[in-house]
């Protein structure tokens, strides 16, 4: 890291143009990332209840693998709060970057090696969940970072980045599931491989984003060095601190591996986790100035309701995915034949790839114009588009091919996720962004991990809505499992629309609390 000192962070945030060079290396990185985690999200549910071997000989049910499906993303997601914290604290965002991949890529191999047996499978994905939590949260510090304190131009390098994520997403979540169903370069590779072959691309190119990333930190200059690293480059002697982060980590592979396979520990570890971080951020805000804590306590209102989008949104994984396997056809404008849990795991990324760039430009060209709307109508207005994208899954139920057989349009489902797309690019983006804005320097990391801390109680949460829908269908006709997943859609469709008028009508009050972030 001899070059980290060449740049100053003055000469990064000075930089002109819409984008900084370095958000550029970041976006690769993180984009490669994503196919790994898209990957293997996209065919968790459909692998447990086809191919996962239980120690009972079986395969999940399809309520259970729906319950199974929100605590892994949970964990997932919980611990990127606890790998955010453990980079403000000790190891800083590179390191911290760098030993999740690593984690990621051990996770991966051990489900190339065989992942078809209970044990291994859930293994690889205890290695995958902690090493997330490491890499997630600070890659995205790191982008926000790039920027001055008030600079317009944030918005737009962050829907930037989401596009990155965003082809990651599309590329693992098609290519992934479509391998291991054997679709996809089925003339090459034998069929008892499949899997094996779709968990080890996972691990091929998280080892290409951790590649990126040590070339891209040549030009971060101060970001992201160890908060022991003293001004002129050297080591504060506290170096024991990261190794002890280093073995604690894997002491606990086997308690996370534990937590992972059993749902209600799920429920034991979502009820401490929660009001634990509350308290933590509590005390943390007697540090502070009462107009820092007042911006704080804006940014709860931002990942209170992100719970609620979330917990929506990623049905898409969980009772959508299921739906796609039964209850959908093959073609797409009546041309394309395409795997329907491929098109379930990539439309959303297809749409947010094409339109992030542009609604970024927008957000710019209207704040010039000063008629930019603010935060917290955007998170409004993308429960409204939640609501219509899910208004349209339950419209399905009126475009069966044949009356009765409970098949129904892809190009109907697709046209859901195309809304839904405007709905997740109001908030996701813009919440990352936001996170940064609202946060005191030294809660950067924190405020991003409860960020995605939120996000894991949104997972949480569609585990249970989707298997609630799921039981009820149990055992029915592809008929009666149309009517029973639609009639779910659009009781969320309702809750969305709630949600969203809500935030609309407490806007002055959040802008408030805000004070001068926009």
């Amino acid at each position: 890291m001899k070059g980290s000192n060449q740049v100053t962070l003055e000469q990064i945030q000075n930089f002109e143009g819409k984008y900084p060079k370095q958000l550029w290396g970041l976006f690769f990185s993180e984009m490669w990332e994503r196919f790994c985690f898209y990957g293997m999200r996209g065919v968790l549910t459909y692998f447990m209840i086809t191919h996962l071997i239980l120690e009972n000989g079986g395969h999940m049910q399809e309520g259970q693998a729906n319950l199974q499906y929100g605590a892994t993303q949970a964990f997932v997601y919980a611990f990127t709060f606890i790998g955010g914290l453990f980079a403000d604290k000790i190891l800083g965002f590179r390191k911290s970057l760098f030993w999740g991949g690593f984690l990621m890529i051990i996770g991966s191999a051990i489900l190339a090696f065989d992942p078809f047996p209970e044990k291994n499978f859930f293994l690889g994905i205890s290695f995958t969940v902690i090493g997330t939590g490491f890499f997630k949260p600070n890659i995205s510090t790191m982008v926000g970072s790039l920027y001055k304190k008030g600079d317009a131009r944030r918005d737009a390098g962050f829907s930037l980045f989401y596009s990155g994520i965003n082809i990651g997403a599309l590329l693992g979540g098609y290519a992934c599931i479509a391998i291991g169903k054997g679709q996809l370069f089925s003339s090459f590779i034998p069929a008892d491989k499949t899997w094996n072959v779709a968990f080890g691309l996972a691990g091929i190119v998280m080892t290409i984003s951790l590649f990126t990333f040590i070339f891209t930190q040549k030009t971060l200059g101060p970001i992201g060095l160890s908060p022991f690293k003293n001004a002129d480059g050297t080591d504060s002697g506290k170096k024991w601190y990261e190794y002890a982060v280093y073995l604690g980590t894997l002491a606990l592979i086997p308690v996370i591996m534990t937590m992972v396979a059993k749902t209600q520990y799920t429920d034991w570890f979502m009820y401490i986790i929660g009001p634990c971080t509350l308290v933590y951020l509590v005390y943390e805000m007697t540090k502070h100035t009462w107009e820092e804590s007042k911006k704080l306590i804006a940014a709860l209102v931002f990942i209170i309701f992100s719970i609620i989008f979330w917990a929506f949104f990623e049905q898409s994984g969980g009772s959508l995915s299921i739906f796609a396997a039964q209850n959908l056809d093959n073609q797409v404008l009546g041309s394309f034949t395409l795997d329907p849990n491929g098109v379930n795991n990539a439309a959303n990324s297809v749409f947010v790839i094409i339109f992030a760039p542009i609604l970024g430009l927008v957000w710019i060209a209207m704040a010039k114009k000063k008629i930019e709307p603010n935060t917290v109508i955007k998170f409004g207005l993308g429960f409204l588009f939640l609501a219509g994208a899910f208004y349209i899954f339950y419209a399905t139920r009126f475009f069966e091919l044949v009356i009765g057989s409970g098949v129904t349009s892809l190009d109907v489902f697709v046209l859901a996720y195309f809304v839904m797309t405007f709905g997740e690019l109001c908030l996701s983006p813009i919440g990352l962004s936001i996170m940064t804005k609202l946060s005191p320097q030294k809660l950067q990391g924190v405020m991003m991990g409860m960020w995605f801390l939120a996000s894991a109680y949104g997972q949480y949460v569609a585990g249970i809505l989707g298997a609630g829908m799921s039981n009820a269908g149990e055992g029915d006709t592809l008929q009666q499992k149309l009517i029973t997943y639609t009639d779910g859609y659009y009781q969320l469709a309702i809750y969305a629309l709630i949600a969203g008028i809500v935030l609309i009508v407490i806007s002055p009050v959040v802008r408030k609390l805000m004070q001068d972030v926009k």
